[in-house]
Formats: structure tokens, C-alpha cells, sequence
């Protein structure tokens, strides 16, 4: 029988044409040469016509052969093809009810005790390395809570955090405890959102709603390596945290830079802070010293000087 899930061969279509153009097939070896087949071809399509119900044998009429109604034969394949269409999915429904749905990439949970339960059970399933951008809203001490019991078992842990982490000292004494467990700890002006790799397959991006922490739990590959090369840009460009040393000495270059060229953008000083993660009064004391040395007479003159030349490498 003709598949109906394939195009007709050529002779086969051809065959049929003839025969509804002539009417009939009466002699084989007539039509086989006006067709310029061999008769042999010509049998086997008639056979397969015949088969669809697409020609039909004459009763008493010997080789003998009168086409279907087109418009009936285009409704009979047009029946058999819907048919299989349907069988199809019914078979495509049950592998999928076998194999269960497909996990989704993008999953959300919410709520602190949802959270932390997760965060424990990826932390007891990592082995080798967690990666960690950490915001200028996250809480040192649940930093410390959750990655301590990973480097006492050999895990390796990278951080990065915001420059302000250098100027508290609560913050400066949760981030000693990891380095001397053996984390390593970068800061740079901003991270832009919390987030955790495990293993370098699975990704955790922190949010909040309502006030309420949530995470979404990522399985995409193409999400994953963007995390992973965004962790790998800020490593590169971090400045090493050692131990407990304090303030912004080590980083003010880095810290002025950034702050110029929020400046430069017209942002106000809440902004620069929120950005920066740093209270209004220290990102204030920053600006007016940096003013100052530039001898700036507004804001945005000294985003301006000042990121012309950072750039000129001037600072």
C-alpha cells in the first residue's frame, strides 16, 4: 500500500494521471509505452493504484483498469493520513506518560525555610567547588553558616562580594572565618544579583518578593555558562580579600572609579549607593572627596574628570 506519510513515486502519480486523462487502462503494454515505462513498472503501480483503492478492476474485463473519482481518492488518502496522524499521537502520549514529564529548567521556590532546606541539600550533594557572587544584600553570617561545613569537607569555594564588606567589621570577621577554612574571598564595586553554582551544573539566582527570599533553581545550559562566565569576569577583575584588613585602602582606586562613573551618569547619591551596596553616608563622604581632589564644582563635573581619567589610567 502506498505510505501515506511519503510522497507518491513518480510513476505511480504519473500512472494515475493517465488513467483518469484517458478514462481507463485497457492494455498494459499501450499505456506502458505511451507512459515510457516498462510494462513490468507499470504492472507493479497499477497493483499499488489497485491496493489504494485508487483504481479499480473492471469485473470481466480482462487488464482492464478505471480510476476512483479524484475527489473520492484525495478524501480516502486524505482519511488514512488524518488516521495515522492520530495513532501517532496516541503513541507520542503514551511514551510520554512512560517516561514522565520533562523537568522544567527554570524552577522557583519561596520562602526562607524552603530555601535554606534546598540550599543544605545542594550543599550536601556538591563535591568538588561552589561558586558564589554575593550581592550587597546578603547576610555574612548565613554566608558563613552555609559554606563553612563545604571547605571542612574539602570543598573548594570562591567568592565574590562587594568592596563595602571591607568597611564593616561584623562582615569583615563572618568573611575571615571562610578564608581561614580555606575559601577564597574577591571584592569588586558591584555584583548585580546573588548567586550560587554548584559544580558548575547547577545554578541558584536569589531574588526577593514581597520582602519574602526566593531562589530559581536553574538547569539550562546556555544559563549556566552565562553564570559561569560572569563569575569568571568578576574573579579576574576582584581584588583579593586577606584575612581581616579593613576599609577601602586596597581598593579606592577600583571604589573611586566606580563611583565617578555612576556620577557621570547623573545618578543621585542613593543610587550610587544602592548600586554600590554601601550606605548614603559613606557613598556622600566618597563623592565630597572625591570633588575635592578634582576640584569639581558639581557632581557631575567630577563623574566627568574623574572618568576621563580613569581612563587615561591617571589614577
Amino acid at each position: 500500500m502506498i505510505n501515506s506519510t511519503t510522497e507518491w513515486p513518480a510513476d505511480i502519480a504519473g500512472v494515475y494521471r493517465y488513467a483518469t486523462r484517458k478514462g481507463a487502462i485497457d492494455a498494459l503494454d499501450v499505456a506502458a509505452g505511451e507512459l515510457g515505462i516498462g510494462v513490468r513498472e507499470l504492472n507493479e503501480a497499477v497493483n499499488q493504484l489497485v491496493e489504494s483503492r485508487l483504481l479499480r478492476a473492471v469485473d470481466g474485463a480482462a487488464h482492464r483498469f478505471i480510476p476512483v473519482d479524484p475527489q473520492v481518492a484525495a478524501n480516502a488518502l486524505v482519511s488514512s493520513v488524518e488516521r495515522e496522524i492520530y495513532q501517532r499521537r496516541e503513541l507520542i502520549d503514551q511514551i510520554r506518560d512512560f517516561v514522565g514529564p520533562a523537568p522544567s529548567p527554570i524552577e522557583y521556590l519561596a520562602g526562607s525555610l524552603e530555601v535554606r532546606g534546598f540550599l543544605k541539600m545542594a550543599g550536601d550533594a556538591c563535591r568538588t567547588e561552589v561558586l558564589v557572587l554575593q550581592s550587597g544584600d546578603d547576610d555574612a553570617e548565613e554566608l558563613a553558616r552555609a559554606y563553612l561545613p563545604l571547605l571542612a569537607r574539602g570543598v573548594t569555594v570562591r567568592i565574590v562580594c562587594q568592596h563595602r564588606n571591607r568597611a564593616d567589621l561584623t562582615t569583615r570577621m563572618k568573611l575571615k572565618q571562610l578564608i581561614d577554612a580555606g575559601a577564597a574571598i574577591g571584592t569588586v564595586s558591584h555584583v548585580p544579583r546573588s548567586a550560587v553554582v554548584f559544580d558548575r551544573t547547577l545554578v541558584v539566582l536569589f531574588g526577593l518578593s514581597d520582602g519574602e527570599t526566593n531562589v530559581a533553581r536553574v538547569h539550562n545550559d546556555g544559563i549556566v555558562r552565562f553564570l559561569l562566565d560572569l563569575f569568571d569576569h568578576l574573579w579576574d577583575t576582584a581584588t583579593p580579600l586577606e584575612g581581616a584588613e579593613s576599609g577601602y585602602a586596597n581598593v579606592a582606586d577600583d571604589l573611586r572609579q566606580a563611583i565617578a562613573g555612576l556620577m557621570a551618569k547623573g545618578y543621585t547619591d542613593e543610587v550610587v549607593a544602592r548600586k554600590l551596596g554601601m550606605s548614603v553616608r559613606s557613598c556622600r563622604r566618597h563623592i565630597a572627596t572625591l570633588m575635592r581632589d578634582l576640584e569639581a564644582t558639581s557632581r557631575f563635573q567630577a563623574g566627568v574628570q574623574a572618568a576621563r581619567t580613569f581612563l587615561a589610567g591617571g589614577a
